[in-house]
């Protein structure tokens, strides 16, 4: 049976659904399931397009008039039907009497159940991965990468509505469009990352290998249903992320840094490295800036710190943002940055760009690894001693891992005031330890006293942030470098996060103490005319 007809007002739409699900068995059917079935049929067969906004109305109506019916008596649901001796037919024995002693009650509309996003997403890979391989034998694919994304996509949903008729798949409208769209993303973007990508509330996403992918969500991690087709689809995957970004990945280079085109980092690493399957992790990052309230906002520091923090950045203090992987340095180190005047010149230099800064006047530097041959590699090291060359007022490294921290102490301390980087460290004194070590990859020895006397001098401040176990980023300190004591950097802590000891194994409680000492740098302030403005939010009087 087929079903043509003209575009009609929605009653009429209505009463077609309802006159489909009305013939339907109705026995271990619900009226959801019948009114789904009946909706999905009218839309294979209807000339006219239904938008997903009007056949999920369309469904919700369908299923309250259905309920209604199943809640009247049996003579007032004879009255209604339509096909009055289908139903006899398909009756059983005895449904009049249970119908007709069921008191009357007045149905009240319930929420159509709808299966899990991950499970969804799950099925819908599946059935693109499947139909991606019969693609491949009626579409040259080739050719198809050259056409504008409106050919592709017609070209691609003509096919799949010829697929899913001739291998009676009985796919709607609103599930053919989401088909195209995974299979686009399939091949020609991220394949099943797409979906994670979409999704603000995720802020990593992990593949280990095609059968288990991770996600963090408020800072727990979540086993998602999502899957690749064999090791060659994650590894196909991968090779398009770094190729992007003019990079490669093989076994003869088996471990990649890279970054999206939203900025986002990621790392890839392939077999004979990777023992059960290539790996892929991603680091995203806010579609919009975050902003220092958007912290306080979420209980990683009170407004006091944040407004300490953002006078720091507008008086050029030199600052080490320190912490453990995923702590939100680099988030803290982007909101830090809307202080810094946009009259600046200021230079960045990374291993892989996420540095997201709102001033006009940036200039973004990249590191690049050898090539095939082994050479054409760029160091951190010669980008920071180039950009020394550049006339910077600032320059920012997203994070010191070897020899180029003494660069950017010489940096610090020959007028480049207001240079910021982050470092892998567990406290402000580790942190201090840290770049000692990283010097003597420079040829300093460790006891010479240089690099320390350089660190005092160069570095004002030294901000410590932390995930803890609830998932939560905290600022858990901000310290100033006082001076020398002997051969000690003395530190001197501003704030401080205490947890409280009626904490939870999942809830951390505690608050964000400030010291009560007059910062070093308050003369700095001064000079720049704002030390009223430093000593009211630090609650000081002169």
């Amino acid at each position: 049976m087929s079903i043509h007809f003209s575009p009609s007002k929605e009653k009429d739409d209505l009463s077609l659904v309802l006159s489909i699900a009305r013939q339907i068995d109705a026995d271990g059917l619900s009226a959801s399931e019948r009114a789904n079935v009946a909706v999905s049929y009218v839309v294979e067969n209807t000339k006219t397009t239904w938008t997903l906004a009007k056949q999920r109305k369309m469904l919700a109506d369908a299923t309250q008039a259905l309920q209604a019916d199943m809640g009247q008596v049996a003579d007032t649901l004879e009255r209604k039907v339509d096909v009055v001796e289908f139903e006899a037919a398909n009756s059983t024995p005895g449904r009049k009497e249970q119908a007709a002693a069921k008191p009357v009650a007045k149905p009240e509309p319930t929420k159509v159940a709808e299966p899990p996003a991950e499970e969804t997403t799950s099925d819908m890979m599946n059935l693109a991965n499947e139909t991606v391989q019969a693609l491949s034998e009626i579409l040259d694919f080739s050719d198809l990468v050259g056409q504008p994304r409106e050919e592709q996509e017609k070209r691609i949903h003509a096919a799949i509505r010829a697929l899913s008729e001739e291998r009676k798949m009985h796919l709607n409208g609103r599930e053919v469009s989401a088909l195209v769209t995974a299979v686009l993303a399939d091949m020609l973007g991220l394949g099943p990352l797409e979906a994670l990508l979409a999704d603000e509330s995720i802020t990593d996403i992990m593949v280990n290998g095609p059968k288990q992918v991770y996600v963090e969500r408020k800072g727990k991690l979540e086993l998602t249903g999502v899957r690749f087709r064999d090791n060659a689809h994650v590894f196909a995957v991968a090779s398009r992320i770094v190729a992007a970004v003019g990079r490669r990945i093989d076994e003869s280079q088996p471990m990649v840094d890279a970054r999206l085109k939203d900025g986002s980092r990621v790392n890839v690493a392939v077999p004979p490295l990777a023992i059960d399957g290539p790996t892929i992790t991603i680091r995203k990052f806010p579609t919009n800036p975050v902003k220092l309230d958007a912290l306080v906002e979420g209980g990683s520091l009170t407004s006091q710190m944040a407004a300490f923090l953002g006078l720091a950045a507008y008086l050029r203090l030199n600052i080490l943002v320190s912490g453990g992987t995923g702590s939100g340095k680099t988030t803290l180190m982007n909101a830090m940055s809307q202080f810094i005047p946009a009259g600046e010149r200021i230079v960045t230099i990374e291993d892989a760009a996420e540095l997201r800064f709102q001033q006009p006047h940036v200039v973004r530097f990249e590191t690049r690894p050898p090539n095939v041959e082994g050479t054409g590699e760029v160091t951190m090291r010669t980008l920071v001693r180039n950009a020394l060359r550049m006339r910077p007022d600032r320059i920012i490294i997203g994070e010191v891992r070897g020899d180029e921290v003494l660069d950017l102490l010489q940096a610090m301390n020959t007028g480049h005031d207001g240079s910021m980087s982050t470092l892998h460290a567990n406290s402000p004194r580790e942190a201090l330890t840290r770049v000692e070590s990283m010097a003597a990859l420079a040829g300093f020895a460790p006891g010479g006293g240089v690099v320390r006397r350089q660190l005092t001098d160069a570095v004002h401040l030294i901000v410590q942030v932390s995930r803890m176990r609830d998932g939560k980023r905290r600022v858990t300190s901000i310290s100033e470098i006082a001076g020398l004591a002997g051969d000690t950097v003395t530190l001197q802590e501003l704030f401080t996060f205490h947890a409280d000891p009626s904490s939870t194994r999942t809830h951390v409680k505690g608050e964000f103490v400030y010291s009560g000492f007059r910062p070093k740098f308050a003369s700095k302030a001064a000079e720049y005319g704002v030390a009223e403005d430093l000593d009211a939010l630090l609650g000081l009087t002169s």
